[in-house]
């Protein structure tokens, strides 16, 4: 008996979760996690790897990046077109983490490694030390998952929060 209502119980908690988080609905959709993993295909990210994502991007990219805006230079979010319109475009998981790696500046003519944290940069930017491959795919991924759901509101500045 106690058994049954355990079940009930947690049934009733994820419909409950799914009726009033509609996102958490989305996210358990693989296709709602299909990302672009370079210019050819597509990846889909696990559920573990966007919450990993977010919880890494948090710690180490939302101070100047905090909804997908940039604080430092409000003309550039973290939104897909933006992502699309940069030089080389950012808008697929290598070419993120390549960024991560060796920032460049909007239009790819300078290295902007001392002002942008990156994996090259880790002696000035403390939060990207002890970042592995497999993060820098979850913050990535994080970010373009995020492009993708939430469209405008993801980058589009203040208006949007």
């Amino acid at each position: 008996m106690v058994k049954a209502i355990l079940t009930f119980v947690t049934l009733v908690s994820l419909l409950w979760n799914l009726l009033v988080n509609p996102a958490l609905a989305k996210d358990l959709d693989e296709a709602t996690r299909t990302v672009k993993f370079d210019e050819n295909s597509t990846i889909v990210l696990t559920p573990q790897e966007l919450k990993n994502g977010k919880k890494l991007f948090n710690s180490a990219c939302a101070s100047c990046h905090s909804g997908g805006a940039t604080f430092t230079n409000p003309n550039v979010g973290l939104d897909m077109e933006s992502l699309k319109l940069a030089t080389p475009p950012r808008d697929n998981l290598l070419a993120m983490i390549d960024y991560l790696k060796n920032p460049t500046s909007y239009d790819g003519e300078e290295e902007i490694y001392e002002l942008h944290p990156s994996l090259r940069s880790s002696d000035i930017f403390p939060q990207m030390r002890g970042l592995t491959e497999q993060n820098l795919k979850e913050i990535s991924g994080y970010v373009l998952y995020s492009a993708q759901l939430k469209g405008v509101s993801w980058g589009g500045g203040k208006v949007y929060y």
